[in-house]
């Protein structure tokens, strides 16, 4: 095997920490003598052990030599563990071979000097691309100082999400309703508008698959929210209020009083909720990733913005016709202007179509 097909594994390695170790990396380790691997290991949840630590933990016998490979520049600071280019160093690791930096200010590249001043060998950026995307909210999080944003809309084949009554329930199959469970569990967050809890008051928690819930966000500019929501009157998970700094003082008492975190976020020229300066807030709480769920005016809002970064559409096998738009106006007249992305994947999924696109820069 080479480098890259050792590298390979271990990011399937990295991958099975997605959902239990945010807002830390996902980060696969491989430790190998000769040909062989002798020592496999992942970042299994947040405050637990480095990849690294878990690799050489299973090696049996003395690593001395070994090459190590891991998807992450290995970590230099104290944080809840120890540094991981200690452990490298004394356990005479032979070489380390790095997928990419950490983009981390504690970290960004002291882990790969650190190493090489103590006669390490390091080699850097082995299928790199492939090692930022597996911790792409990590990266932006870091690079950006803004979450990684997923918006996930459920509509008919003709682009509604509601009859013109709001009747939503249920445009998508409960197989399209499971993998949008398993999104959550993989956010740190989700986002919906004052709009979709006034109208379905749903619990934004994940019950159809095994999962831990995200922190729930409701942008409610004005503070309308009722007392009695299920986001707010059960303890399944954290929920934050995002509203303008004109909420009246009485409200926020009251929604607070019900468990809730308010956060006020200065408004936009419409005297809405400013999205991005909400996220940057959003991000000093270390939040790096959020599943923004809808409804159409929160949609539109983020996609005016150009706040997208995922867009998932499962597109139900339903004309609706005359409805709730999917997503409203965006002030685009030329067609050469409208907002575009690259299709990443589609797939059926029960009975709908689930595409997958990335938002062009």
């Amino acid at each position: 095997m080479d480098d890259q097909s050792y590298m390979k594994e271990a990011l399937r390695l990295a991958r099975r920490g997605l959902g239990r170790v945010s807002p830390n990396p996902m980060v696969g380790a491989l430790v190998v003598r000769g040909e062989t691997i002798i020592g496999k290991g992942f970042h299994t949840n947040f405050g637990g052990p480095h990849a690294e630590v878990n690799a050489l933990a299973r090696v049996k016998g003395e690593p001395k030599g070994a090459i190590l490979y891991v998807t992450l520049e290995p970590c230099s600071h104290h944080g809840k563990t120890p540094p991981c280019v200690d452990l490298i160093i004394e356990r005479e690791i032979g070489g380390v071979v790095v997928g990419t930096k950490d983009p981390n200010p504690l970290v960004a590249g002291s882990g790969i000097r650190i190493l090489r001043d103590h006669g390490v060998q390091v080699t850097v950026g082995v299928l790199e691309a492939e090692c930022r995307r597996v911790n792409e909210a990590y990266f932006k999080y870091f690079e950006t100082g803004l979450p990684f944003v997923t918006l996930k809309m459920a509509q008919s084949i003709d682009g509604r999400i509601a009859t013109k009554e709001g009747g939503s329930r249920w445009i998508s199959s409960i197989d399209s309703r499971k993998l949008a469970h398993r999104w959550r569990a993989n956010h740190d967050a989700i986002m919906v508008g004052i709009g979709t809890v006034l109208r379905d008051d749903p619990s934004l928690t994940v019950r159809l698959v095994k999962g831990r819930n995200p922190r729930r966000i409701i942008v409610d500019s004005t503070l309308r929210i009722p007392v009695k929501s299920r986001v707010l009157s059960d303890a399944n998970a954290p929920t934050t209020i995002l509203t303008t700094l004109h909420a009246d003082p009485r409200r926020i008492e009251k929604v607070e009083a019900v468990g809730a975190r308010i956060f006020q976020v200065e408004a936009n020229p419409q005297g809405r909720v400013d999205l991005r300066a909400a996220l940057q807030m959003l991000a000093t709480e270390g939040i790096t990733s959020i599943l923004v769920e809808g409804g159409g005016t929160l949609a539109t809002s983020f996609l005016r913005a150009g706040l997208v970064d995922r867009l998932v559409v499962v597109i139900g096998r339903k004309i609706i016709g005359k409805g709730i738009d999917a997503v409203g106006d965006l002030g685009i007249t030329d067609l050469n202007r409208a907002l575009s992305f690259s299709i990443e994947k589609t797939r059926r999924v029960g009975e709908d179509l689930v595409v997958v696109a990335r938002m062009h820069s």
